[in-house]
């Protein structure tokens, strides 16, 4: 970095001088090509060890490209610190700034990475962009559910998991439920135990009355497993698998073993839709040394699908309400159906102003969301604090 802003320190004072009238243009040029590109540097520099999404853009600001990590620093400093070849290279080379939004886990970022496609269609997104998508586990609103795999997500009131990263992935899970909490594989007529039942993946209603309460029991369970509350499964598995091996049943102690392997390969928090399908946002702020961040999530058809974010200087006198206010006042940014915000925001204020339900999470992925916004907006602030104190007169000049 110290090479580049010499460099660009250089230039600020060739300005100046006289005699260099018709090169001015040519120089402010140049200074701006070494202040990028000694910003770009201290931007890798500082990316979070995160899960998220990264968003490239060229000199006029628009989308390149839209991706997805475990690791935030790691994947995106990669595509700068080897020689890449064919597409990636010339990405590479038409990349002028990033932006990137943290999430809580790589399935989150995989959801948010496949909705943010959808919405911008960036061009170096082609294999998403025309129509590759993602499978997910549904289980449908009936009064018996059942629970398959399918390919998009539709207003049905049911309740999707995933997206998971192939089909693949996905029929791995939908075994591993079958095996632990087994469903209705027959229609039960057949006056004998099924073969399913006796391969322990029918819950029986071949051989025994099935009532509605011990089908939802078993449904109870799943929605729980796959909300990632399997934990609580896994010990209770290891301590049966543990009475297996003293009893010298080794080969069913194997069986054990190998679905508590996969459990810890394919269950992870899974991000839920339900059938709400709402237009809403999510307000998150962040404040340091007199500096306060706000970001705004779009929720769109269950999924957030963009964002806009603002630095407000300490000069600047009004309070986050009115900062808020004054989003929604601009002609680009229509209003939801409902705002979600932190709890120590005035929402009998807010929702005077602007008119719509202004609400305040206490629990569920609702609070994760305005969490999510508040933890974006204190790592936006982190940045834009070391990118002034690196160049302090640089930054003012390039916004």
């Amino acid at each position: 970095m110290g090479k580049h802003f010499r460099n660009w320190e250089c230039f600020s004072l060739l300005s100046l001088l006289p005699g260099v009238k018709y090169l001015r243009t040519y120089i402010r040029f140049l200074k701006g090509s070494f202040f990028m590109e000694a910003l770009m540097k201290e931007k890798l520099n500082i990316l979070p060890e995160a899960p998220g999404c990264y968003i490239y853009k060229d000199e006029n600001g628009e989308i390149l490209y839209i991706g997805k990590s475990k690791c935030l620093k790691k994947r995106v400093r990669s595509y700068f610190n080897k020689t890449q070849i064919g597409k990636t290279a010339r990405l590479v080379r038409l990349i002028n700034d990033l932006e990137y939004i943290v999430t809580d886990s790589e399935k989150e970022a995989l959801l948010l990475e496949m909705s943010l496609i959808h919405t911008y269609k960036p061009p170096f997104n082609i294999q998403l962009k025309d129509g590759t998508s993602y499978p997910y586990i549904k289980i449908t609103n009936e009064k018996n559910p059942i629970i398959e795999i399918v390919m998009e997500i539709k207003p049905d009131k049911a309740k999707y998991f995933g997206p998971y990263p192939n089909r693949y992935s996905a029929r791995q899970t939908m075994e591993l439920l079958q095996r632990l909490y087994p469903l209705c594989r027959c229609e039960g007529k057949l006056g004998r135990p099924c073969l399913y039942y006796q391969m322990g993946l029918c819950i029986g209603p071949c051989d025994h009355e099935v009532t509605p309460e011990m089908y939802q029991k078993q449904i109870t369970k799943i929605t729980q497993f796959l909300e990632g509350k399997a934990s609580k499964v896994k010990q209770q598995l290891k301590v049966e698998m543990k009475r297996q091996i003293e009893a010298l049943h080794f080969e069913r102690a194997a069986e054990l073993r190998d679905i508590i392997l996969a459990i810890e390969e394919t269950v992870e928090k899974q991000h839920i839709i339900f059938g709400d399908f709402s237009s809403r946002d999510i307000v998150g702020y962040s404040e340091r040394n007199g500096y306060r961040s706000f970001h705004v999530f779009f929720v769109r058809n269950g999924a957030i699908n963009g964002r806009k974010w603002g630095i407000l200087p300490p000069d600047q006198q009004q309070s986050m309400e009115e900062a808020i206010i004054a989003f929604y006042q601009q002609p680009n940014n229509m209003l939801p159906k409902e705002l979600l915000i932190p709890a120590d925001l005035d929402q009998s204020y807010l929702k005077t102003a602007l008119g719509i339900p202004i609400i305040v999470p206490k629990r569920g992925k609702k609070l994760e969301q305005v969490h999510l916004a508040n933890e974006n907006s204190s790592s936006a602030l982190h940045a834009h604090a070391h990118l002034l104190e690196k160049f302090p007169n640089g930054l003012r000049e390039a916004k």
